[in-house]
């Protein structure tokens, strides 16, 4: 038998040569087209059609071929392996991992027929747990002697229900703390099986919740910032979505300024430049800052303290400050460089 490792395999091939152990031509096709071994995969009436046959007698026949397959176990081509790797390397995650990160160890391009080629094989692994896909779940696989699909939908449970009493995205660490649970690792592995839980940049947390699976332009840049934790210019937020972990980053420029504009939660602290509004910054121009300034204040001051209070709020130049101070109505100068709200202001 050919020994697989991380470094040497070849997918495609032993997929052929474990097809090559079913001994009828019909039951290869059917296998072949039902797991999406080479192309996509196809239904149980696709089949029967292309066939000739039955949608039941389709399922009749792949579930006959299977079983023979999981009872030839070991004897077939590779399967000894296949069966240290796929060990291996759920080993190194917990004992569990969905099957898109095996692929991604095992083949060069994880594309989607990699990972049904993967799948198929993970069904056939004497030491192996299969969780199939549905709408709760991504496809995994697991060591037998760790997990049953029973414990392991269990497991994957437990972990989304530990982030909905969280209640806000938390890090893995943080979730495998409130879970007692001692191997983050492998909590995470439990959570990226949940089709219900997302993860950005270590954050964790429901797939409705922007800061771990932002949709719209809008939650992007809302993510950018707080990451940034201070101020950014409209084209520096742009550059940072194009080089995030962000899904779709394809936005132009003035797409995100657009949206900035628009939406509440940012605030226009300079030229160009936006700020969170839950980091205490308010809407408003440089002279409704300096109103604000002086209405706190209630009393006259010098223009470096007028300059140093709306400087921590508005990033611009001083010059446009004392424009503002000089040229508004709403001010007026009772001393040398001192200024206090006019009466009609």
């Amino acid at each position: 038998m050919t020994d697989v490792n991380q470094e040497t395999v070849a997918v495609e091939k032993i997929v052929k040569d474990i097809l090559g152990a079913i001994d009828k031509e019909r039951e290869r096709e059917i296998i072949s087209r039902r797991y999406g071994l080479y192309e996509r995969k196809e239904t149980l009436e696709q089949i029967g059609e292309l066939l000739g046959i039955t949608r039941e007698r389709v399922r009749q026949l792949e579930k006959a071929t299977i079983t023979s397959l999981k009872k030839e176990g070991m004897k077939l081509p590779h399967m000894e392996g296949l069966s240290a790797l796929f060990e291996q390397l759920l080993e190194e995650n917990g004992g569990v991992a969905t099957i898109e990160k095996l692929s991604g160890k095992i083949t060069d391009e994880n594309s989607k027929i990699d990972q049904s080629r993967v799948a198929f094989f993970a069904q056939l692994i004497p030491s192996v747990t299969f969780l199939s896909e549905n709408d709760n779940y991504n496809q995994a696989a697991a060591l037998n002697s760790k997990y049953s699909e029973k414990n392991l939908k269990e497991a994957v449970t437990n972990t989304l229900k530990a982030i909905k009493a969280i209640g806000e995205p938390a890090s893995i660490q943080e979730i495998a703390g409130s879970m007692g649970h001692p191997d983050a690792k492998e909590v995470a592995s439990l959570a990226s099986i949940s089709k219900n839980i997302a993860h950005l940049n270590n954050r964790w947390g429901l797939i409705k919740w922007p800061m771990v699976n932002p949709k719209n332009i809008r939650d992007k840049i809302y993510v950018i910032l707080y990451e940034n934790e201070k101020q950014m210019h409209f084209s520096e937020i742009a550059k940072a979505i194009e080089n995030s972990e962000f899904k779709r980053k394809n936005v132009t420029t003035q797409a995100i300024h657009n949206e900035l504009i628009k939406d509440k939660r940012f605030v226009l602290v300079g030229r160009g430049i936006y700020a969170l509004k839950e980091w205490g910054f308010k809407r408003g121009t440089v002279a409704d800052v300096i109103v604000e300034v002086l209405e706190k204040a209630g009393e006259p001051l010098h223009r470096d303290e007028i300059v140093k209070q709306v400087l921590k709020r508005r990033f611009v130049k001083e010059t446009t400050i004392l424009l503002n101070l000089q040229g508004k109505p709403q001010f007026k100068r009772t001393a040398k460089a001192t200024y206090t709200l006019a009466e009609n202001a």
